[in-house]
């Protein structure tokens, strides 16, 4: 698989059971369909089903960023904003065929998610020290 972003090649890296696809060009990642839920499984999260149905349902965020191709069926994804205000920007198939985060994406969301009183601290200590160690997760998005 290419990456969406810069066409380099992405490795595979597995935790915890789930495949991620991982751009280490550019520190994106992929999450096919069901990886992503499996993903905020491991992190113990009450209300990953209320997130991913308004990742699902999200209306498309107004921004001067280009369409990425899907890197599985190839369509435009939909360019949509998770949590609050700036939120973090990331790109979902229409076919819900997997999302891609940008580089650090993934790390933002964390911390979004580790702000809600319902969820657990440890969880997001324990997925930001793997987020560093093997996708080198930055605390700010990439300068581009």
């Amino acid at each position: 698989m290419r990456c969406p972003v810069c066409k380099s090649p992405v490795i595979v890296v597995e935790h915890k059971k789930i495949e991620l696809d991982y751009c280490p060009n550019c520190y994106g990642v992929w999450f096919d369909a069901g990886e992503l839920e499996l993903f905020l499984e491991s992190l113990n999260l009450e209300t990953r089903e209320q997130f991913l149905s308004n990742i699902v349902n999200a209306p498309e965020a107004k921004t001067g960023e280009k369409k990425r191709r899907c890197p599985i069926c190839a369509q435009k994804m939909k360019k949509v904003v998770l949590g609050k205000k700036p939120g973090v920007l990331i790109d979902a198939c229409p076919r819900s065929d997997g999302l891609w985060f940008d580089g650090g994406e993934v790390g933002e969301l964390i911390k979004e998610l580790a702000k809600k009183p319902s969820e657990k601290r440890d969880s997001y200590r324990q997925v930001n020290a793997f987020l560093r160690e093997v996708f080198r997760a930055r605390e700010e998005r990439p300068k581009k």
